[in-house]
């Protein structure tokens, strides 16, 4: 067996900004206003959200910077995102007033400031701030970095799908550390999930990006390998196209179930259907249905 290692992306940072802005540059005036899958945003907004990240990340990790009225000592996970939230709907109205030119100006000088503090941070020195969604309540700054980077891919492919126009950034070169960063957090998914000594659950990414990631269960816990002498107890199949909307959970229900065809579960049903659908009945209505 074979355990995962660090990702280190801050080298991609740049590149990734580059191909944003090229993205921006050659949307209409139309364009900036369509909807997109994430939630209330138009395409304007997610650019707002992406500014944001770059000067929050900037005053709080370059310049060590935190406003007095600042939070912070969450209870849980689940009161940070609030937080966050808040914080982000107050910045998106608050720049609505800004023309895509501005914004576009703005985004290139902090996207280089954030690219170069990426890439002169230690990867093994304590993160700015833990993965949560990962379980984590300290992390190392390569998590930090990798889950900051899956962020500002995950939004970039919104505005691309929201527009329809085709991106480099699927490549496996760009794509694939946004998975491996998602998939870290499968052995905190998988906590309270019983089963034997042993048991593995393999998830597969279909695509150029794609690969093989399994979770198998150790003691009281369950750990992430990529990969495993024995064959897998239960195994999902999962298409690349559908993995980054499936993580940031960015697939309504409709699509969802109509995608159910292309998301492939083998072996054992039931217990990967604890982990990813959520209740009951509808994993029962599941594995009734041959699914």
């Amino acid at each position: 067996m074979s355990q995962h290692e660090p990702i280190f992306v801050s080298h991609l940072f740049r590149e990734l900004h580059g191909h944003l802005l090229v993205l921006l540059r050659s949307l209409t005036p139309e364009d900036w206003h369509r909807p997109t899958v994430c939630s209330a945003w138009c395409v304007k907004d997610i650019a707002s959200h992406l500014l944001d990240g770059d000067l929050r990340r900037l005053s709080i990790q370059r310049d060590g910077y935190a406003p007095p009225d600042a939070l912070c000592g969450f209870d849980s996970h689940e009161a940070l995102v609030a937080y966050l939230t808040k914080l982000n709907a107050d910045w998106t109205l608050a720049t609505r007033r800004l023309s895509p030119r501005n914004m576009i100006r703005l985004l290139e000088t902090t996207g280089e400031e954030a690219a170069d503090l990426f890439e002169s941070a230690d990867p093994f020195g304590p993160a700015t701030f833990p993965v949560g969604w990962a379980g984590e309540s300290e992390s190392l700054m390569w998590f930090d970095i990798a889950r900051e980077y899956t962020e500002r891919w995950h939004h970039q492919r919104q505005i691309a799908l929201a527009v329809g126009r085709l991106t480099p950034i699927d490549s496996h070169r760009l794509y694939h550390p946004v998975l491996d960063a998602f998939l870290r957090a499968l052995p905190y998914t998988y906590r309270d999930v019983d089963a034997p000594e042993g048991t593995v659950v393999a998830v597969t990414i279909g695509g150029e990006a794609g690969g093989d990631w399994f979770v198998r269960k150790q003691g009281d816990g369950w750990t992430l390998f990529d990969e495993v002498a024995e064959p897998p107890t239960s195994r999902v199949v999962i298409d690349q196209s559908d993995a980054w909307r499936l993580f940031t959970k960015r697939m309504d229900r409709a699509t969802a179930r109509a995608r159910f065809p292309a998301i492939r579960i083998e072996g054992d049903i039931p217990l990967v259907l604890q982990r990813w659908v959520r209740t009951p009945i509808a994993r029962k209505r599941l594995v009734s249905q041959g699914f």
